[in-house]
């Protein structure tokens, strides 16, 4: 039935459009504008014999109680929707921590699960935000008056900053590279042997006055590595050297490679400085074996206080 009716009803638009078009090229008013200009005008019989077969037209709609549920759909409501940049504002925190440290807060509720690069004073620091876009961390500053940059793969990012002023006492060497190779920083102290104590490295067992800290995250698709070594020099009670040295493991998938890497040292002066290098592993004949590498970062020279 709504088929039907739908179809007489246009049938009943169009007639009535035909209609009124015609009323307007023919109606009295425009006979008497075409008499005026001398133009031979139909007959009102004639115009009624045209018309006629309108006259058996009956124009009709359908209700909605006539209508075919299945073949009418409302349209659909709009829906307010609060602005995108108000849902996904990117927001970020930075505090001062004990160790020259700073403590990094993230939300980003539109980046879940997502990489995200941290950026300080030559530093770039990868990680992930967790399931709700957040980010929790800590991170050795290098600066006394310490900005950090989040930058996030789609060019979306935001800024933190914070005061650290314990990192006056503190001397600092960073070894960051990108890849699967693994290399480690190893500190001995003031004379000690592999081992013992005063050897410090990224292991849990170690002791001795200063740390490394391992940056990053494992097992995410990340390539960028990190290791900080930190050392209390304001607060050393010892005179003398610390010898720094770096290990890597030589694999199947890097032997016989070139590996990039660069240093950052912040010592007694406050002067950062950075150093590019490039390392190249030895064939796979050697795989399984760990390479020392004792010229990537200066020693230290402790003066005590």
């Amino acid at each position: 039935m709504f088929v039907v009716r739908n179809y007489v009803t246009m049938c009943g638009t169009v007639a009535c459009a035909l209609g009124i078009g015609y009323l307007m090229q023919n109606g009295p008013a425009a006979q008497q504008n075409r008499a005026q200009d001398g133009i031979d005008v139909a007959s009102a019989a004639d115009q009624s014999s045209i018309l006629s077969g309108l006259d058996s037209i009956v124009l009709t709609s359908a209700t909605a109680s006539d209508a075919d549920p299945v073949n009418v759909t409302p349209a659909p409501r709009a829906v307010p929707t609060a602005p995108k940049t108000s849902n996904c504002r990117i927001s970020a925190h930075a505090k001062a921590a004990p160790g020259a440290l700073a403590h990094l807060s993230l939300k980003a509720p539109c980046h879940k699960n997502e990489r995200i690069e941290i950026h300080h004073s030559g530093l770039t620091v990868s990680q992930m935000t967790d399931v709700s876009g957040a980010l929790d961390m800590a991170i050795p500053a290098l600066s006394e008056y310490a900005i950090f940059l989040f930058s996030f793969e789609d060019e979306t990012g935001t800024v933190a900053t914070t005061h650290v002023p314990e990192i006056a006492g503190f001397d600092r060497v960073v070894l960051q590279w990108q890849g699967e190779t693994e290399l480690q920083i190893h500190a001995l102290e003031f004379g000690a042997s592999y081992g013992a104590d005063g050897h410090v490295w990224d292991d849990a067992s170690a002791e001795g006055a200063g740390e490394v800290v391992r940056l990053g995250q494992s097992g995410s698709g990340i390539t960028q590595n990190i290791e900080v070594y930190s050392f209390p020099a304001s607060t050393s009670e010892q005179s003398g050297t610390i010898d720094l040295t770096v290990e890597a493991e030589v694999t199947d998938a890097n032997c016989g490679h070139t590996l990039n890497v660069q240093s950052l040292e912040l010592l007694s002066d406050r002067r950062l400085r950075s150093r590019d290098m490039s390392v190249t592993l030895p064939d796979c004949s050697r795989a399984g074996e760990f390479l020392v590498l004792n010229n990537l970062l200066s020693d230290l020279t402790i003066a005590a206080k």
